[in-house]
This record gives structure tokens, C-alpha cells and sequence, in this order.
């Protein structure tokens, strides 16, 4: 677009005056007055200066004809938008320009859009005002905007406090404590993105506004809290957004009042901690298990949504059933295997093996081993279900009296001393005792003073108990005198053989 601008100057007296037109985009042009009669150069002139007066020509800014002015800000037209500028038609001949810059993204210049910008003079190259449209929105927010206001904000940027935002023009932060309700570690995702927050500060000196997203988010919770109160009831079924974890469970919104997931109502499974199955932010659905008016506690329940799998068991597992199943946890008194998913049975110490001495668990199985073991019992009601080990093999004590019989003589290894005897191993799974006054000829006064743990020794199998699973030895050497006959008195009966008296044995044992 043309323009034409007045050149003064002290040249010859035939050049006192040039008429200068020039174009935004392209070069000077000029034209010498004297190649001009008077009545052309005046209509020229009319036509290139309009209503400009002499302040005008010499530099000084002035409202340009037609253009609507008040308390510094003009009002105009977009009509135009030519590269990074828009043209904005303020009344007069010409038109200014604003910078695209200047306009937010969210609302580009539009043709025919009036808006309010303030002047910010003229452009030396093109003679053209130039408008700031960010100025005149700065201007107008002062006077909008109050402590306690909730407005809409765009995000420019993140700083190493919190948010930058723009406030209808104005500069905008929020502190990281004020975003939201809960932490948050990352910010990033609010860039470019309008959220409503409250006006907590403003400082009109340093040109910015202190704002809250936390407090709108605290007033929203607080009413959706008091609408869920109203509704909310023992055995409903809702969704909610898990807000926080705990090693004892996770802490779940359901419309703006938290309720407690206890991490045994998670899942009918073993849980050890709610972060192997939940992380913060996961939607759930909740079935509410109970509510505390007087202590404001809401307790919630997930497992509760299925079918508890003990239901089926008695179908599904018989006694003397061989299972597989993984150990879970450890305790001093056995192991406990997962069966499936919410069902465990109880492998017991004393059922995990015919021919070691197990003191703990640990010594055969880990937490995570596979295991194959026989069902001895269930109990549904107590949802219990006893396994075993050893069942699925031998039990060496089964023929044990047909290869141990009484007055048989037998080598085995002492394996513990006790005060009232040792036990002496003669193959795996069996062991016997020998008391400590079956240990010498002599008088014994204490069971180490005759044996000592891992000494191989000869015995003789005094008895065996099968129903107790005890066999009796003795180390002592065998009398080899022979018994004399009684004389036989003729015609009288044969006398009743003399029975032997025993003292009871020390320790209180009756072996």
C-alpha cells in the first residue's frame, strides 16, 4: 500500500520541497515540484497529507481522522493480515498494524473483528502507527479483576515455582502447592492448556496476579462431597479414582469423598502391598462396605464384585487329590501354597517329608517354589485345606516290623542326645531310643558321658511300637549265662515262670 510523506529541506532555491511516496514493501519514489504546475502540486498534496498538520509532519504522534480514542486506547478494524502484521483500519486514510504475535492462539485475528489497542507510535520506514493489542488488554483487566475472582487462564510456560499463565492479558503465576489438591511430580501436561483458577494476589506495581487451581478444586470437592453424602449408601457400587497408596491399602475418591480399600478386601488373592495391583490414578469400581458417620470413615471393598472362588472348592478339590501349587509365604508351623487365585492350603511342617527332621520350612521349600502335594482335608466354612508332602511317597514305617524284630541286633548313628536317652537314626524316616539306662552295663549318669552325636553303635531291639512310631533299644551287652530249671516235683504242676521286676524308667518315659 502507498503512502506519501513530506522530505523538508534547505536545497537550491528551485528545490525546496519533494514529495516522497513510498510503499511498505518497496522503494522510494519521488517527484520534483517544479515538473508539477501549481494547481497539480496543491491537489497532490491535499490528497497525500489529508488532515495531517505541521506537528504531524515533523515526528509528532496524533490521532489519525475518524479514529475513536479514549483513556489512551483507539479502537479499530482488523482488515487485513499480511505476513506478521495486522492491518487495522483506525478511521483515517491509512491503516496501522499490530504484530501477530500480540494475538493469543486460542483467538487469531479475525476479518472484520473490532477490538481496543493502544498506540505505540509510528513506524519510521513506513510512516504507519503502529498498535499494541496486549497494552490495551492490560489496561482493561486491571479494572476486571478482584481478589477472590475465578477465572480462566491459559498456561504459557513452567518455571522452577510452579505455572506461568496469561490472564486476559496480564502475568500470571501460580505456585506448584496450588495446582491441585494432591502432589504432583511433572507439569508439563498443563502447558497450552486453560484451567479456572482464583485470584489470590494482586500486584497492580509489578504488573502480575497470584493464582490458586487448588482452591476451585477444594470449593468442587467440598460440594460433591456434600451432594454424595446425601446419596451415598452401604452396598452401592461406585467408581472412583485412587488418589493415594499405603502399605495397608489405597485411599479411593468417589465423587469427592475418600474412602479406604483395605488391601485384603482388594482381591480374593494374596496381596502383600496395593502397589502390586493399583498405582495412583487407576479408575476402579468399589462396592461400599461401611460407613462411619461418627468417625467420617468410609470403608470400600473390590474382591467383594466377584465370586469368592472358596464357593467352589469342596467341588473342585477332594481329599487324597494330588495338587500343584505355588508357596506363597512362610511360617515357623509350615508353608502356605496357592492352589488358584484366592485359595491356599496349609502345608504343615510334620507332613513335609517321612525321613528328614524338618525344624522349619525354609529347610525344603522358598517363598515362589512349585509344589506337588496330596489333599489331606478341607474345611470350607474355615476355609481351610490341609496338604501334605510326604504322603506322595513311602512311609518306610509301614514294614517296619517285619524288618525289625525284637532281640535282632541293628548299627546305626546317634543323631540327638536327650536327658533321658539318645535317638539313634537306623534309616532314613526311622529312628529309635535308647534309654539312658539301656546306654552301658555301668551306671550312667549322664547320656553324653556314654554317646556322643554322629558315633556309629551296635544295638539290640528291645521293642516296637508301631502305633507310635517308637522303636525301644538297648546298648547293652547281651547275657550269655544260661537259666536253671526249677526241680520237677512229681505229680505237681509245672511252675508258673518267674516274672522279672522292672523299675520305671528315668525321664518318665514308658518305652
Amino acid at each position: 500500500m502507498a503512502r506519501a510523506g513530506i522530505l523538508f529541506g534547505q536545497g537550491t532555491d528551485e528545490t525546496a520541497i519533494q514529495i516522497v511516496f513510498t510503499h511498505r514493501h518497496g522503494a522510494f519514489v519521488t517527484i520534483d515540484p517544479r515538473e508539477l504546475d501549481e494547481q497539480e502540486l496543491n491537489r497532490e498534496l491535499q490528497e497525500a497529507l489529508g488532515d495531517a498538520n505541521a506537528p504531524e509532519l515533523h515526528g509528532a504522534p496524533a490521532r489519525s481522522r475518524g479514529a475513536k480514542a479514549e483513556r489512551g486506547r483507539i479502537h479499530g478494524t482488523i482488515v487485513a493480515v499480511r505476513g506478521d502484521d495486522v492491518l487495522i483500519d483506525i478511521g483515517g486514510k491509512a491503516e496501522a498494524f499490530c504484530p501477530t504475535e500480540e494475538f493469543s492462539p486460542d483467538h487469531p485475528p479475525q476479518l472484520g473483528q473490532s477490538m481496543s489497542f493502544v498506540p505505540q507510535g509510528f513506524d519510521r520506514e513506513t510512516g504507519q502507527m503502529r498498535l499494541s493489542l496486549k497494552a490495551g488488554k492490560s489496561h482493561v483487566d486491571w479494572d476486571s479483576i478482584r481478589i477472590g475472582d475465578v477465572i480462566e487462564a491459559r498456561v504459557t510456560g513452567v518455571n522452577i515455582g510452579g505455572l506461568e499463565l496469561d490472564v486476559r492479558g496480564v502475568r500470571g503465576f501460580m505456585p506448584k502447592s496450588q495446582v491441585d489438591i494432591n502432589r504432583l511430580e511433572h507439569f508439563t501436561q498443563f502447558v497450552n492448556h486453560k484451567m479456572e483458577c482464583e485470584i489470590v494476589e494482586i500486584d497492580r506495581r509489578g504488573k502480575s496476579v497470584l493464582l490458586s487451581r487448588r482452591r476451585v478444586l477444594e470449593k468442587q470437592r467440598e460440594s460433591a462431597r456434600a451432594e454424595a453424602r446425601q446419596t451415598l449408601a452401604e452396598g452401592q457400587v461406585r467408581s472412583g479414582i485412587v488418589r493415594r497408596l499405603a502399605d495397608f491399602g489405597a485411599f479411593v475418591d468417589i465423587g469427592g469423598i475418600d474412602g479406604l480399600l483395605h488391601v485384603s478386601d482388594i482381591s480374593y488373592a494374596r496381596i502383600n502391598n496395593p502397589a502390586e495391583v493399583l498405582k495412583v490414578g487407576d479408575e476402579v469400581q468399589v462396592q461400599v462396605l461401611k460407613i462411619d458417620t461418627a468417625k467420617d470413615r468410609i470403608s470400600l471393598g473390590m474382591k467383594q464384585l466377584k465370586a469368592d472362588p472358596w464357593t467352589l472348592v469342596e467341588a473342585n478339590y477332594k481329599p487324597s487329590q494330588t495338587i500343584d501349587g505355588r508357596v506363597t509365604r512362610l511360617a515357623d508351623f509350615g508353608a502356605f501354597v496357592e492352589l488358584e487365585p484366592g485359595v491356599e492350603g496349609l502345608l504343615p511342617v510334620s507332613e513335609m517329608s517321612w525321613t528328614k527332621r524338618i525344624r522349619h520350612p525354609r529347610e525344603l521349600v522358598k517363598e515362589g517354589d512349585s509344589v506337588r502335594a496330596q489333599v489331606m482335608s478341607i474345611d470350607s466354612a474355615q476355609r481351610r485345606i490341609s496338604l501334605s508332602l510326604k504322603a506322595l511317597g513311602a512311609d518306610p514305617w509301614s514294614t517296619v516290623q517285619e524288618r525289625y524284630t525284637p532281640q535282632s541286633t541293628v548299627t546305626g548313628m546317634v543323631t540327638r542326645l536327650a536327658p533321658f536317652g539318645a535317638f539313634v537314626q537306623l534309616e532314613e524316616g526311622v529312628e529309635g531310643l535308647a534309654h539312658i539306662s539301656e546306654l552301658s552295663d555301668k551306671h550312667v549318669r549322664s547320656v553324653g558321658d556314654a554317646v556322643k552325636e554322629g558315633q556309629v553303635v551296635q544295638a539290640r531291639i528291645l521293642g516296637v511300637d508301631l502305633a507310635q512310631r517308637r522303636i525301644s533299644l538297648s546298648l547293652k551287652t547281651p547275657s550269655s549265662a544260661p537259666i536253671e530249671a526249677a526241680p520237677e516235683t512229681p505229680g505237681a504242676a509245672p511252675a508258673a515262670p518267674k516274672k522279672e521286676k522292672r523299675r520305671p524308667l528315668r525321664g518318665g518315659l514308658a518305652w
